[in-house]
C-alpha cells in the first residue's frame, strides 16, 4: 500500500478548501478593480496574486499527491520543482512589495506575504527530496506546507479585503468634510 494512500481525506479536505478560497479571492480582485484606486495596478501583483497562487499550489500538491503513482519518484521531482518555482516566485514577490509606491508593507506585510511563502517552498524542497527516501516524514512536512500555504492564503484575502473596504470608508468620508468651495473644514 502508498504511503499516500493515508493521506487522502487530508489532500480531500485541504484541495477542496484552497480550491474555494480561490475562488473566493477572486471576489476580492473584482472588489480590488472597482476601487479604481490607482496603486491597485501595484497592489493586485504584490498582495493579490500571491493569495492566488498560494491557493492555486495547495490544490495542486493535493492533486498531485492523489494520482496513483506506481512510485514515490516521479511526485518527488515535481513536488521538487514546485518548490524550486515558489522559491523564484517569493523573490519576485519581495522585489514587487520592494518597488509599491503608495504602500509600504509593514513586518506583518513581510512574513505573510515573503518570509511564511519563502519558507513554505523551502520546506516543500527539502520534502520532496525526502520523499522517495522516508516517505512519512516528507508527507507530514508536505502536510504542514499545504496548511501554512492555506492560512497564509486566508490571512492575506482577509487582509486584502479589509483594507479594500476601510479604503472605500475614508474615500466616502473624506468628500463630505469638504465645503461647496472644495475646501477642507476644520
Amino acid at each position: 500500500m502508498s504511503p499516500l494512500t493515508a493521506w487522502t481525506n487530508f489532500y480531500v479536505i485541504i484541495g477542496s478548501s484552497a480550491g474555494a478560497l480561490t475562488g473566493l479571492t477572486f471576489v476580492v480582485i473584482t472588489l480590488i478593480a472597482q476601487s479604481q484606486q490607482r496603486a491597485a495596478n501595484q497592489a493586485i501583483p504584490a498582495f493579490t496574486t500571491p493569495t492566488v497562487v498560494h491557493f492555486s499550489v495547495v490544490l495542486l500538491i493535493a492533486t498531485l499527491l492523489s494520482a496513483p503513482w506506481p512510485t514515490l519518484a516521479p511526485p518527488a521531482i515535481l513536488l521538487g520543482l514546485g518548490g524550486l518555482a515558489g522559491l523564484l516566485y517569493s523573490a519576485i514577490v519581495i522585489r514587487r512589495q520592494l518597488r509599491l509606491d503608495d504602500y509600504k508593507p509593514v513586518l506583518e506585510d513581510w512574513l505573510t506575504y515573503a518570509a511564511g511563502p519563502f519558507i513554505a517552498f523551502a520546506a516543500l524542497l527539502v520534502a520532496a527530496i525526502l520523499l522517495p527516501g522516508n516517505p512519512v516524514v516528507a508527507l507530514f512536512i508536505i502536510g504542514g506546507v499545504m496548511a501554512l500555504l492555506l492560512f497564509l492564503g486566508i490571512h492575506n484575502a482577509w487582509d486584502a479585503t479589509t483594507f479594500i473596504v476601510v479604503e472605500r470608508m475614508t474615500r466616502q468620508i473624506e468628500p463630505d468634510k469638504r465645503d461647496e468651495g472644495g475646501e477642507r473644514q476644520a
